[in-house]
């Protein structure tokens, strides 16, 4: 029966995951805002298509939006899986883990 509990977690999970994905990004869209008024003291980050912009200021912009971004979603999601873990029992991903 465990093993039964087992493969129908991760489905379970899903509609978990799915908020906690979302979330994750609102958070990390916050955070990068924060971020890069502290880093440039502009209210507005450069994107791929602003033309006033230089390469350098873009690149950077993205790379402090995707490292954010990343820390972010793996805070989250290893916080869900614990907490699901904490009260099933049962760690939340296939044996091999990671992202689909």
């Amino acid at each position: 029966m465990a093993k039964n509990k087992k493969k129908k977690l991760p489905l379970a999970y899903k509609p978990l995951g799915f908020v906690l994905g979302w979330t994750s990004g609102t958070l990390a869209g916050l955070a990068f805002q924060k971020t890069w008024k502290a880093i440039r003291h502009e209210d507005n980050a450069p994107d791929a298509l602003d033309q006033d912009r230089g390469w350098g200021e873009i690149l950077l912009a993205a790379a402090v939006q995707g490292a954010l971004f990343a820390m972010v979603r793996s805070a989250v999601d290893r916080t869900g899986a614990k907490a699901i873990e904490r009260s099933t029992g049962v760690w939340p991903a296939t044996e091999k883990g990671g992202r689909d």
